[in-house]
């Protein structure tokens, strides 16, 4: 649908009367409005495609669990009243949720401790990732960047989507990168419209 078309809906959705535009602004207002329309139209028989990273962004939620709470004075480990502790846990609340184990003290846990901890987690979790929540997504979207399949984009032109409403780590447009340049004709950072050059094949030399 052309952009005009849609101006006075609204204004009619907000209850608000269509102004009277100036004889002077109406031809700079139908310009944009016909030229929003050739943009997309380009973009549409250009054959890019767009990866909007926040597609490979975990769906369950990632929860945190601080082993600083379970120290003594939060610094020091005390085996047997952490075994206790331990058992008499809620570990329910864990169920489907992508836990994030961490250590935000200063003390220096054993390793059989996160292991102690992960063989808890593990019949509840979805799994267990060493690190916080931010470590945690990055190791997430890693992998399923690496579960693509990379030659549906083989001699493609690719844009990967900039801005998003999510954290979305350097790293996934790393790994995306290091995924798609094998196989890509080009690859772009940005919009469609607007892109970053990031690489580009090299033409074929016919003989």
């Amino acid at each position: 649908m052309h952009l005009c078309a849609l101006v006075p809906s609204w204004f009619s959705f907000f209850s608000v009367p269509l102004p009277v535009l100036p004889a002077s602004v109406v031809p700079c207002f139908y310009y944009l409005c016909t030229m929003s329309d050739v943009i997309i139209n380009r973009v549409a028989e250009s054959g890019i495609i767009t990866i909007d990273l926040e597609t490979l962004y975990p769906e369950d939620p990632v929860q945190v669990f601080d082993m600083k709470p379970w120290l003594y004075r939060e610094l020091i480990l005390k085996e047997k009243d952490f075994r206790e502790a331990l058992k008499t846990h809620d570990w329910e609340q864990y169920s489907g949720k992508h836990i994030a184990l961490t250590n935000t003290s200063d003390a220096i846990i054993p390793m059989w401790a996160y292991m102690l901890v992960t063989s808890y987690l593990q019949p509840f979790a979805k799994e267990v990732i060493f690190g916080d929540e931010k470590q945690a997504i990055r190791a997430l979207m890693a992998r399923s960047i690496d579960a693509m399949d990379a030659q549906q984009y083989a001699g493609k032109r690719i844009v990967i989507k900039g801005c998003g409403d999510l954290y979305l780590p350097e790293t996934a447009y790393i790994a995306i990168t290091n995924k798609l340049r094998p196989v890509a004709k080009s690859i772009m950072y940005g919009e469609p419209c607007s892109t970053v050059p990031v690489y580009k094949a090299a033409a074929v030399k016919r003989e």
